[in-house]
Formats: C-alpha cells, structure tokens, sequence
C-alpha cells in the first residue's frame, strides 16, 4: 500500500479500551507499507517503544500500565496507552482479566508476543557487541 503512517482506530485510541466490543477495528487498521515482511514487522515493531513493552512483559512477567510507566526509557501517557492498543489489536499481548477495568489490570505477552523472545535477545546481543564503542554504559 501506500505510504501512510500506522494508526489505530480512532475509537480505540480515543477510549483507550481494548476490549473486545472495543477492539474490532476495521481491517485497515495498520496501513502497511509494501508485502515485504520486514517492512510489515517493522510497521509494527518499527517505532522506539513497542519492542521496549514486549521486553518489559518478556522479563517482567504480567505489568500494568502503570508499571510500564514507570520504565526507565520514560514513555508518555499517550503514546504508551497508543501502542497498548496497537500491539493489544495485534495479539502481541493482551490483558491479564479482559473483563475488568483498567484500573490495576496488568497485560502479558501471548505467544505471539513471547516468539519476538529470541529477535530481543539477537538485537541486545548485536548492540553489546556493535554499539559498545559509541554507548559505554550499554549493558
């Protein structure tokens, strides 16, 4: 398709609910950019702070969204309730109680979620070895 930036349903995005009732968006909601399945992945795990979610869930097990607040990288309401919604709709991950409210309602990976395991660990280990020279503190 063309050019066109990832977005999620307005609805979604407005109520920063993901629901089922909630969460059926259209099937256009990701505007991919080609076939290609690099360009796909990377339409949804291409931004600063998806991957950084998915490694939060990886090794911290089930978080709300207040614990993934408070990540270290300092993400911002909105965009972290944005790709919630996103990686939610993706079945990434999803909530730990769908019925409950928000409130205290923590998410965790699914196996989808849980497969991009080993692409976290590859990516870490490239940048330990590749970056170590430009980012000294890099763990």
């Amino acid at each position: 398709m063309s050019g066109k930036s990832l977005r999620i349903s307005p609805l979604v995005k407005a109520t920063g609910r993901d629901t089922a009732a909630i969460n059926a968006p259209a099937m256009d909601a990701v505007d991919w950019r080609s076939v290609c399945p690099i360009s796909s992945a990377l339409d949804v795990l291409g931004d600063k702070w998806s991957l950084l979610i998915i490694r939060d869930l990886l090794m911290h097990g089930p978080r709300t969204y207040s614990e993934l607040l408070a990540s270290p990288e300092h993400i911002s309401t909105n965009i972290l309730a944005s790709r919630l919604s996103l990686l939610t709709y993706l079945k990434l991950i999803e909530r730990t109680n769908p019925q409950g409210t928000a409130r205290n309602n923590a998410y965790q990976v699914t196996e989808g979620g849980a497969a991009l395991r080993p692409i976290l660990d590859g990516v870490a280990k490239w940048a330990q070895v590749h970056l170590k020279d430009f980012h000294s503190d890099i763990v």
